[in-house]
């Protein structure tokens, strides 16, 4: 079955803080869904208008998600909505049901979803 998992941080618009942002939510999802990178089909993400020094596509394929397709799309620009903020949507083969999987909510953007935040 395919499945989605959701996430988000907040990062500086910096290619560092944007690639590292990204690696570490990857890394979480893939760890706390006990994943392996095969399982993984594709990635979405987004990023609010105010990031735009790097793709959070560069830490996928640094973390050798290199099969999967990765997009990288501008994420809505809603008034009072979170700044510099990176969203994601990946999607795996996982064989657990849809309430199991464990989403990951990071800095800032622990606010979207504190329900689901750790």
């Amino acid at each position: 079955m395919i499945r989605a998992i959701r996430g988000a941080v907040t990062c500086e618009n910096t290619r560092e803080s944007i690639c590292e942002g990204a690696k570490v939510m990857l890394e979480q999802i893939i760890s706390k869904n006990a994943l392996e990178i095969e399982q993984v089909v594709a990635v979405t993400f987004t990023c609010t208008k105010d990031l735009n020094a790097a793709y959070p596509a560069i830490a996928a394929r640094e973390i050798g998600l290199t099969a999967a397709s990765l997009m990288c799309l501008a994420e809505m620009d809603v008034p009072g909505s979170l700044e510099k903020c990176v969203r994601v949507q990946v999607l795996a083969e996982m064989d657990v049901p849809q309430k199991d999987v464990r989403h990951v909510y990071l800095r800032g953007a622990r606010v979207l979803r504190p329900d689901l935040a750790d």
